[in-house]
């Protein structure tokens, strides 16, 4: 067993002992942790079923065993999406919504007092430590999926990055188009579009076109500040290198502004080189270029 393996687990040993995750009334609440964490996460607003499965990474019967039995306390209510029959809703009743609370309130008190013994300094340093546990896991259980480019999903994340670019100043405010702007070109069986989801939520996205001759060129890739600094980058960048090789191509390019340092810093690390324009993008200031086989 590896150092960082065994660290790991003594660190879940230890925890789920200390937060009750090994008794069957959580927080003294007459339920298991799996029915308190699904209350809690279907929240004061509610939820749909297929949300609650995505974050909680559960498949549907489980879910649906645990949601019969909030039921059968009147703890909530689950009924058709009158705006989409396809989708059903989860709401909290007026009895779960003080449950919730009350969840909510052992909670924070079951915190208060691991951390009561600490000082100061293990305080600022048990934060930090928690943080960067908490956003490399982040990253570690994320996972890569093939979408549509044209779905309302994708084109959401394409959206995103457009939005941050500019903000940074790639077009000088000049307009950047539409999220869905070549994205046909990224379509199965020639492309390939991937988004980047953990817990339910997409923190990244990313695509491959045929440029023609071998070569594919990867497009719109983006990382949530969420997940920025641990590493999801260079993973997406991997897996659509990879796509680039399933492709059928031995040749990935890309393209960027020169404002996106960081970009280019990791692009440059993975080993892509600088080559002439090869498009007409009006954005686009430095062109690299990649020999995967």
């Amino acid at each position: 067993m590896s150092d960082d393996v065994a660290v790991l687990r003594a660190f879940n040993r230890r925890y789920t002992q200390h937060i009750g995750v090994l008794e069957d009334r959580f927080l003294g609440r007459g339920r298991p942790l799996a029915e308190s964490r699904l209350l809690f996460e279907v929240g004061l607003d509610g939820s749909t079923v297929l949300e609650l499965r995505e974050r909680l990474s559960l498949d549907s019967g489980y879910v649906s065993r645990l949601l019969r039995s909030l039921e059968d306390t009147d703890l909530v209510t689950v009924a058709a999406d009158p705006t989409d029959g396809r989708r059903r809703l989860v709401e909290l009743t007026a009895a779960g919504k003080e449950e919730w609370e009350e969840l909510d309130r052992r909670s924070d008190e079951l915190a208060a007092g691991l951390l009561d013994p600490l000082g100061p300094t293990q305080r600022d340093r048990l934060r930090e430590a928690l943080g960067t546990a908490e956003r490399l896991l982040h990253a570690a259980t994320a996972e890569f999926v093939v979408v549509d480019p044209l779905s309302e999903e994708a084109l959401t994340a394409m959206g995103r990055y457009l939005a941050e670019i500019a903000d940074r100043g790639v077009g000088g405010g000049a307009s950047l188009g539409a999220a869905s702007d070549g994205a046909e070109t990224m379509r199965r069986p020639d492309g390939v579009f991937v988004l980047v989801r953990s817990d339910g939520e997409v923190v990244g996205c990313g695509g491959v076109r045929p440029l023609g001759d071998g070569i594919g060129e990867v497009k719109r890739m983006w990382v949530s500040p969420a997940v920025r600094g641990t590493g999801m980058g260079r993973r997406l960048l991997d897996h659509l290198e990879a796509w680039v090789l399933r492709l059928g191509h031995d040749v990935v390019r890309l393209d960027t502004n020169g404002v996106l340092t960081q970009a280019i810093t990791m692009y440059e690390s993975a080993g892509y080189t600088p080559i002439e324009r090869y498009n007409d993008n009006p954005h686009a200031e430095r062109f690299y270029e990649k020999r995967l086989r």
